[in-house]
């Protein structure tokens, strides 16, 4: 999955943040702290669409915007590719590992244990 710049990013935190789809002027108004041109929030809206971030549907003459994927899942794919750069998924993986806490731990073990029951299973 491709990045995201400042800019997108923070547009990206506004429609996460959101319970339904949005237009580009309710964008506008929500990142109101950046004073932007509606022209600006349409291109990076539409840029955001074609790198497959965002899914708009047309609402009469405007399109609503809502995440293509949660916030999680972009995380975990930047995790992902984090890790992709490494010569050593090992190493790299028991470094995360120490640096967590007590409580990530475990949802860690929960999930892998979860995920070792769904493998069993099939």
């Amino acid at each position: 999955m491709k990045g995201l710049g400042e800019l997108e990013r923070s547009i990206m935190d506004v429609i996460w943040a959101q319970p339904s789809p949005v237009t580009a002027r309710e964008v506008g108004r929500l990142i109101a702290d950046r004073d932007l041109a509606p022209t600006t929030v349409m291109t990076v809206l539409d840029r955001l669409t074609r790198k497959g971030f965002l899914v708009r549907t047309r609402d009469g003459r405007a399109w609503r915007y809502e995440p293509a994927e949660s916030r999680d899942a972009y995380i975990a794919e930047l995790m992902l590719g984090a890790l992709d750069l490494t010569g050593d998924r090992s190493a790299a993986l028991t470094r995360f590992a120490q640096a967590v806490t007590g409580t990530e731990a475990e949802i860690l073990r929960k999930a892998l244990t979860g995920l070792e029951t769904e493998l069993e299973d099939e």
